[in-house]
């Protein structure tokens, strides 16, 4: 009994020493999945990525491309040796696209879909290939740059041993199956490079144990730029590096688009490369290759004969205007999903240029300046390629669709003497602030007498002159090239010399037509509140630190669309301090002729001494036409001169015609 006791105890406690075998073993690390390839990627910054990605490619190619980070992204929930879903960017966080991106997912293209790819991707900006020597790294670290130091330090000082350690991690889950570098650019003219880049990659396949006929090396070529590239004579030394490396092969950057440094690939360019990368690993693995759908773009044809706009900022290549007037834009928005372009009240779709750039031409435009902004998500914004106008309640991008000749009265001319526009801040007791105006004074306002002194004795006689809804003190000036058209009508004799004052008027802000507020004449609070400070702050600022004629006889006012009614406003109720009155566009509504402003029209021989010159002119196609008020002015015996400029509607060409006709009647009796 007793010995059967024993044996049954005895058999126990193997049993149980079995079971404790059996569940140490299950608990041992599984097996690396021989259908998990990865690869190791290393290099420079055309590695690291320099093209911001586009929307399309932030979409992820699915579980079968990961990713094994090299560092911690937060803002991304990625951890450093954690595979995650390889999405750019691969590097660091803020870094752009790469050739890996690409070559992944031509490999997911191009395997069996029960092959599944990782990649593992540790790059600096400008690295020479010694940043990667193990015997080198430390002196490298050194006498790096400062601007790489902080890159440098997201790899510990040593980007070689990250790889190696995360190639170890990588082991466990899979094989590797190929080495991948860009690198070369900061080694170029460097006999030895070659050299250098066996050491490490024999130090590599030895520190992970691999053989290198089964992981070849793909080194591609530096930015071409069709020969321009800058670092070009470095392709020379890639394309012999199979002479030092039996196992490397050769990606060629051929026809693969670059941005502007001809240094860095664009975002089509990395496409393109990424995909060179995988379509030659595909073939060394024994598969067909199959490039992944990603959207090429036709670039837009832009006619020889093209010109950069004259409202475009010095150093853009657009916008553009052609022969016949169309213009062409393109702007970069690499994540937008869709661009729209708004002008002349009608919208284009952009297309994607696959450089990261949007692009579209418009139909021919009428000639003169434009405002346009460029709407992407719903928002609009100004195309930051453009010169800014304040417009349309808002800064806002403009272009300008230039006349011919017909149009010199509003540019500069060699040998006119310039007047100047000046920017001026004046104090309102009338609103207890402070306000802005600009002021055009005539050349000769400031020429020097015979002695030296400026001429002191001659004083001018002003215009005051007001913008339309929505824009501001500086319209005239910048969108109407008020000065312009001043200095040529003063040089040819046309118009006597005078000073121009222009302010914002206090219609910057839209009129709330919602609101249900009048917009008669003479009955609208839109634009009132400037009156008082034009009658009690800005003319006897102006008559006191300028040298004018400070009497009605020599004071004038006009202005356009809004700025128009104003002009209304102010000088039919102030007949007293004007003699001159002049609308462009007008915004007139609901005026009444003959009980208009306390019945000011109904002594038709007492107003026509009173104001000496009376004009207004509209365009062809403007939405405010002003004949029938015209027509009932002079039914009432007012002197009313009038034109309509041909092919022109609510805009600037409109009104710089009608300053140019109004000026040369001013002043003159």
């Amino acid at each position: 009994m007793k010995l059967t006791i024993k044996l049954f105890m005895t058999l126990t406690a193997l049993l149980c020493l079995s079971g404790l075998s059996a569940q140490a073993s299950n608990n041992q690390q599984p097996e690396p999945d021989p259908n998990f390839y990865i690869f190791i990627c290393f290099g420079q910054s055309n590695m690291e990525g320099a093209a911001r990605p586009e929307a399309q490619d932030l979409v992820s190619a699915g579980p079968r491309f990961l990713l094994l980070p090299a560092v911690d992204d937060p803002q991304r929930g990625r951890k450093r040796g954690v595979w995650c879903e390889a999405t750019p960017p691969l590097c660091r966080p803020n870094n752009g696209l790469t050739p890996a991106d690409y070559f992944g997912r031509t490999l997911v293209a191009s395997l069996p879909e029960h092959i599944r790819i990782g990649v593992i991707h540790v790059a600096i900006g400008g690295i020479k290939i010694e940043g990667f020597m193990p015997t080198e790294i430390a002196e490298y670290v050194k006498t790096a740059p400062a601007w790489m130091k902080g890159m440098l330090e997201a790899y510990d000082n040593n980007p070689y041993q990250q790889l190696v350690e995360l190639g170890r991690m990588a082991q466990r889950d899979g094989v590797i199956k190929g080495v991948l570098m860009h690198q070369g650019e900061s080694n170029t003219d460097d006999p030895e490079w070659a050299g250098k880049v066996q050491k490490v990659y024999d130090q590599l396949l030895g520190d992970l144990q691999l053989k290198p006929e089964e992981v070849p090396l793909l080194a591609g070529e530096v930015v071409q730029a069709d020969g321009h590239g800058q670092c070009i004579a470095m392709n020379k030394q890639i394309d012999a590096l199979p002479k030092t490396i039996h196992t490397a092969q050769v990606v060629s950057s051929t026809g693969c688009t670059n941005g502007p440094d001809r240094l860095h690939f664009d975002a089509a360019g990395y496409r393109e490369l990424g995909c060179r990368y995988g379509e030659l690993m595909a073939r060394l693995l024994g598969y067909e290759p199959r490039r992944p759908q990603f959207e090429t773009h036709k670039p837009l044809d832009v006619p020889a004969d093209a010109f950069i706009a004259e409202t475009t900022v010095p150093g853009n290549d657009f916008p553009k205007v052609d022969s016949e007037h169309r213009a062409y834009f393109r702007v970069s928005a690499p994540e937008a999903r869709s661009v729209i372009l708004d002008i002349c009240s009608k919208k284009y779709d952009m297309q994607p240029d696959g450089h990261g750039g949007w692009m579209c031409v418009t139909d021919p435009l009428p000639v003169g300046f434009h405002y346009y902004f460029v709407n992407i998500g719903g928002q609009n914004f100004i195309d930051p390629s453009t010169e800014t106008f304040f417009g349309c309640n808002r800064q806002a991008g403009g272009i300008e669709i230039p006349e011919g000749p017909e149009g010199d009265y509003y540019r500069p001319q060699q040998g006119v003497p310039a007047g100047q526009v000046r920017s001026i801040y004046y104090w309102s007791a009338s609103k207890q602030e402070w306000r802005h105006a600009m002021v055009y004074t005539p050349a000769e306002y400031e020429e020097q007498g015979a002695r030296g002194k400026v001429r002191g004795a001659k004083r001018y006689p002003v215009l005051y002159l007001q913008h339309g809804m929505g824009e501001d003190e500086t319209g005239w000036s910048k969108q109407g090239h008020m000065q312009h058209i001043m200095d040529n009508l003063i040089s040819t004799g046309q118009a006597v010399p005078m000073i121009v004052v222009m302010e914002s008027g206090d219609i910057k802000a839209p009129f709330n037509f919602a609101s249900g507020a009048s917009n008669q004449q003479g009955r609208s609070d839109y634009g009132a509140s400037f009156y008082p400070v034009l009658v009690n702050d800005l003319i006897p600022y102006i008559d006191q630190h300028f040298r004018t004629l400070a009497d009605r006889e020599h004071r004038a006012m006009a202005g356009l669309s809004w700025g128009g009614h104003q002009t209304f406003d102010v000088v039919l109720t102030h007949l007293d301090l004007f003699a001159w009155m002049g609308t462009f566009s007008g915004a007139i509504f609901g005026l009444d002729v003959p009980t208009a402003y306390d019945g000011v029209f109904a002594d038709a021989n007492a107003f026509n001494k009173k104001i000496h010159y009376f004009y207004m002119n509209w365009g062809t196609d403007d939405f405010i036409q002003g004949g029938a008020l015209a027509e009932s002015l002079r039914a009432a015996g007012i002197r009313v001169d009038t034109a309509v400029s041909a092919g022109t509607g609510h805009e600037w060409l409109t009104w710089r015609r009608g300053l140019r006709d109004f000026v040369p009647h001013l002043f003159k009796k």
